[in-house]
């Protein structure tokens, strides 16, 4: 069972799903989780999360290190399968919490009260791939399975 959680093979597309959708979620991973690129860090965030959004604290702080250590785990290919899973149950709270109100499209002109939902479905798309087939070529994943034959 702990083979299959990183097995894998040199599939290119997955190399480079998992590399964008890491370098995507970097950014916004760090601004939750140490405060870089204009975030809160992570006791703004779980104020947010716990006060504003009445997340219980144990999923906010799985939610940021989610993105934070998630966004890593994509670029690396370190635990592909755990960290597209972290992403994926973020984006459809993300969507729950924030965004359905705001209908399907992103706020492209400014005329909507906030962002629709469409980046997200994209996210879980691409992610639900990565958990189904692994993180590809240049894993540490694949490293880690091809030492368990």
């Amino acid at each position: 069972m702990v083979k299959k959680l990183f097995q894998t093979n040199d599939d290119v597309a997955f190399l480079v799903l998992r590399l964008l959708l890491g370098i995507v979620f970097f950014p916004h991973g760090m601004q939750k989780l140490v405060g870089w690129f204009g975030g809160y860090g992570f006791s703004g965030t779980m104020g947010f999360f716990t006060g504003q959004l009445s997340i219980p604290e144990f999923f906010a702080f799985l939610a940021i290190m989610a993105e934070g250590l998630g966004s890593l785990g994509l670029i690396t290919g370190l635990l592909t399968r755990v960290a597209a899973f972290g992403i994926t149950v973020n984006m459809a709270v993300a969507i729950y919490l924030l965004h359905l109100q705001n209908g399907f499209f992103m706020n492209w002109s400014g005329t909507q009260k906030g962002e629709g939902y469409e980046f997200h479905i994209l996210v879980i798309a691409i992610a639900i791939a990565l958990m189904i087939r692994g993180g590809g070529k240049w894993s540490i994943d694949k490293s880690i399975a091809d030492g368990m034959k």
